[in-house]
C-alpha cells in the first residue's frame, strides 16, 4: 500500500488520518485508501462522487426545508412511537449533546437538546425540516446510516464536512413490522466518544428496539401482538421477539429480533400459524394471549414463553362481502399499506385519498383513479389490490383504449363456444370472469363505447355475467378500480359517457398530481432507480433542479425512461447520474421563469383565465377546453384566483 503522508509512515491514530486526508484533499484532491474505517472511507468516496467539497461550509448552512407540518402528519406514527425515547435519552445525553429523529430520508423530524451552540459555529441546519443525506452533507451519521441500513459510530474528524469535526455522532436505523426503514435516531455531541459499547449506544439500541415494538401497535390495532422469548424472564426485555398474529392464529408480522430467535428469515415466517390456535379455536387463542403461556409455530420444533403485549380492537369493520379474504392475502394487505404510503411520498392528500380507497375498496365501494398519462395510475392500482383483502386473487387489467372497439365486448364477457364467425374453439372465458374473487382493473373507461357501457352497468348492479352466446349468467364477485385521464364530468356533460354508469364508479376518488406539480421528485428517482436495479446509484445536485424544472409532459413514465438511458449510458464506475448523462434535446423541456418575469406570466395566465370563462358564460368545462388544461386544473388555478 503506499505511503501518502510526510514522514512515510502509518498514521494508526485514525482520527489524527482524517485530518491529514483532509489535508491531502485540500492539496491534490487525492483521496488515499487504507487510513480510515472501511465504512467511512466509502462513505468519504460517495460524498466526492456526490459533488460535495470537504470544505464547503455552506453545506451546512443550506436552508432547503419542506413543509415541516407536511413532514410530520407523513410520519405521525413514527413521531408517537419514539416521543417517549427521545424524551429519555435526552435526560441522559447532558447539555452538551442532542437526540434527532429523521425520516428514511433523512430528513429531521425532531431536535431534543440545545442547539443554540451549533448555531453560533455557523451549523444552522440541525433543526426540523432540514435534510441531512448523505449525498448533501457528505458522510454523517444520520444520512450515512440510512444509506449503510446498519448503525453507524462517527467521531469528530471522520465527518467529510471539516466544521463537523469537532463533533462525534452515533445512528440507529428504525424499521417498521415489515423490515422496511422508516427513520433513524442520532446522538450528535460535540467532542469524542468511544467507538465501541459506550453507554449511549446501548441504550439507543434499547430505544430503537423500543420504538420498533411499538409500531406494532400503531400497524396492527386489529391483531394480537405478542412478545416472546425461549427464557420467561427476558420478556421483557428488548431482545424478545414481537409478533403481530391474526386472530385465526396467522402471523402478520415480526421483529427482527423475532426473526433471529426463531432462525427463520421473515419471508418464511410470514403466513406461517402459531400451532395454539385455529380458527375453530379463536376464543381460546384470545384466551391464551391474555394469559401468556407457550408459544408454539408451525414448523418450529421449540417452543417459547409469550404474552401479549395488546389485545385487537372489540370492533372490526368486516368486508362488504364474505370470502374475499384469505390468511395469505391478509398477511400481503398488510404489507401493502406500507407500499401506499411509500407511493405518496411527501403528499398527505394523496396519502389521505389512497387510504380512503382502501378502505373502501374492502368495503365494496369502486374507485376511480384519476390523472394525466404517465402519472402511474395502473402502478396505484395494483398498490391499492395488493392492499385490500384480495391481495393474492387475481389483478385482471383492461385497458379500454387499447383494444379495438369491435372486440373489447368478447375480451370482456367471453363467449362460448361458436358465438360467432371466428370465436375460439370451446370458447373463452372474459376478463370479468377471470377477475372472480380479486380486482377487475379498468383502464382508461372513458374510452369505452357507449353501448359497452350499458353492460358493464348492469353486471355492476346486479354482479351477474353473461358471455356472448350463452343464455345463462354466472355470478361474479370483483372489486372495481377504474382509471382515465379525461373529464368524465365533462364526457357526461356531453353525452358521451352515461352518467348512471358514472356515479356507479366513482365512488372513492383518487387524483394523482401530474409530475411536474410534485415536490418530492427526488424520492420519486431514488424509487424509480431501485427498480430499475441500481438503488446504489444517484443523482448530481445540477440533475436534481433539472429535473424540478422540467415540465414532463409524461410524467412518471417519461422520468423512467429518462432514467433507463441515463443508466444504460453511464459508465460501470460512475455512481452518479449528471447532465453528461442526457439524451440531447431533453433540456429544452427544462422552463426556468426568467428573472423578474415570472409575475408578468402569472398575470397574463390569469388574464387568460378570466378571458375564457367570460367567453363561455362561467362555464368551467368549456373554458377548460378552450385553454387546453384539464378541468381539476383549472379548478386549481381559480382558487389561486381567490383574495
Amino acid at each position: 500500500m503506499q505511503d501518502y503522508f510526510p514522514s512515510g509512515q502509518r498514521v494508526p491514530d485514525r482520527l489524527q488520518a482524517a485530518r491529514l486526508i483532509r489535508e491531502r484533499l485540500r492539496s491534490d484532491g487525492v483521496l488515499p485508501q487504507g487510513y480510515l474505517r472501511i465504512e467511512i472511507d466509502q462513505s468519504w468516496r460517495r460524498s466526492l462522487d456526490h459533488g460535495v467539497r470537504w470544505d464547503d461550509d455552506a453545506r451546512l448552512n443550506l436552508h432547503e426545508f419542506c413543509n415541516l407540518d407536511e413532514l410530520r402528519d407523513a410520519n405521525r406514527l413514527l413521531l408517537d412511537a419514539a416521543a417517549p425515547e427521545l424524551d429519555f435519552l435526552a435526560e441522559r445525553c447532558g447539555r452538551d449533546g442532542m437526540i434527532l429523529l429523521a425520516d428514511a430520508r433523512a430528513t429531521i423530524l425532531s431536535v431534543e437538546g440545545d442547539a443554540s451552540h451549533l448555531a453560533a459555529m455557523g451549523i444552522g441546519d440541525i433543526r426540523a425540516g432540514a435534510s441531512w443525506c448523505e449525498s448533501l452533507r457528505g458522510t454523517n451519521a444520520l444520512g450515512t446510516a440510512l444509506v449503510e441500513g446498519r448503525p453507524v459510530a462517527i467521531d469528530s474528524g471522520e465527518h467529510f464536512l471539516g466544521r463537523l469535526s469537532r463533533f462525534s455522532c452515533r445512528s440507529q436505523p428504525l424499521r417498521d413490522p415489515h423490515g422496511n426503514t422508516i427513520g433513524v435516531l442520532d446522538l450528535t455531541r460535540e467532542g469524542e466518544l468511544p467507538l465501541t459499547l459506550d453507554g449511549m449506544s446501548m441504550l439507543m439500541s434499547a430505544a430503537a428496539t423500543h420504538i420498533e415494538t411499538r409500531l406494532f401497535d400503531a400497524y396492527f390495532p386489529e391483531h394480537v401482538v405478542l412478545r416472546f422469548h425461549p427464557r420467561r424472564t427476558y420478556l421483557e426485555s428488548s431482545w424478545s421477539g414481537v409478533l403481530a398474529v391474526a386472530e385465526d392464529g396467522r402471523i402478520v408480522a415480526a421483529s427482527a429480533h423475532a426473526c433471529e430467535l426463531l432462525g427463520i428469515a421473515r419471508d418464511t415466517l410470514i403466513g406461517r400459524r402459531c400451532e395454539n390456535a385455529s380458527p375453530a379455536r379463536l376464543p381460546s387463542f384470545i384466551a391464551f394471549a391474555e394469559q401468556g403461556g407457550m408459544l408454539r409455530i408451525e414448523g418450529v420444533d421449540a417452543a417459547f414463553h409469550c404474552k401479549a403485549l395488546r389485545m385487537p380492537r372489540a370492533t372490526r369493520v368486516p368486508a362488504l362481502r364474505a370470502g374475499t379474504s384469505t390468511p395469505a392475502a391478509d398477511a400481503r394487505s398488510d404489507a401493502g399499506a406500507t407500499a401506499l404510503a411509500a407511493l405518496a411520498g411527501r403528499q398527505p392528500r394523496l396519502l389521505r385519498a389512497l387510504t380512503m380507497a382502501r378502505q373502501g375498496l374492502n368495503n365494496g365501494l369502486p374507485v376511480l383513479v384519476q390523472g394525466e398519462t404517465g402519472t402511474g395510475k395502473e402502478v396505484v392500482a395494483r398498490a391499492l389490490h395488493d392492499a385490500s383483502v384480495r391481495a393474492g386473487k387475481p389483478f385482471v387489467a383492461v385497458n379500454c383504449a387499447s383494444i379495438p372497439e369491435g372486440l373489447i365486448e368478447s375480451e370482456l364477457f367471453g363467449y362460448r363456444d361458436g358465438a360467432f364467425t371466428g370465436a375460439r374453439k370451446g370458447g373463452m372465458t372474459g376478463r370479468l370472469m377471470q377477475a372472480h374473487g380479486g380486482t377487475l382493473f379498468l383502464d382508461e373507461i372513458g374510452d369505452m363505447p357507449l353501448q359497452l357501457q350499458a353492460r358493464l352497468l348492469r353486471v355492476l348492479q346486479e354482479r351477474k355475467v353473461a358471455p356472448l352466446g350463452a343464455g345463462d349468467e354466472q355470478a361474479v364477485d370483483i372489486a372495481v378500480i377504474c382509471a382515465t385521464h379525461r373529464d368524465l364530468q365533462t364526457m357526461v356533460h356531453d353525452k358521451t359517457f352515461r352518467e348512471d354508469l358514472y356515479y356507479r364508479v366513482h365512488g372513492v376518488n383518487v387524483l394523482l398530481p401530474a409530475l411536474r406539480e410534485r415536490d418530492d421528485i427526488d424520492l420519486i428517482v431514488a424509487a424509480l432507480l431501485a427498480r430499475l436495479g441500481a438503488p446504489q446509484v444517484g443523482i448530481s445536485a445540477e440533475l436534481a433542479d433539472v429535473f424540478r424544472q422540467h415540465r414532463w409532459p409524461g410524467n412518471i413514465r417519461q422520468l423512467e425512461m429518462v432514467l433507463r438511458t441515463a443508466l444504460a449510458v453511464r459508465a460501470d464506475h460512475e455512481h452518479v447520474l449528471g447532465l453528461d448523462h442526457l439524451c440531447d434535446g431533453f433540456i429544452d423541456g427544462v422552463c426556468p421563469p426568467p428573472n423578474g418575469s415570472s409575475g408578468l406570466i402569472r398575470r397574463h395566465e390569469d388574464e387568460l383565465i378570466r378571458e375564457s370563462l367570460a367567453r363561455h358564460g362561467g362555464n368551467v368545462a368549456a373554458a377548460a377546453q378552450t385553454l387546453g388544461i384539464s378541468r381539476a386544473t383549472l379548478y386549481r388555478r381559480l382558487k389561486r384566483l381567490q383574495p
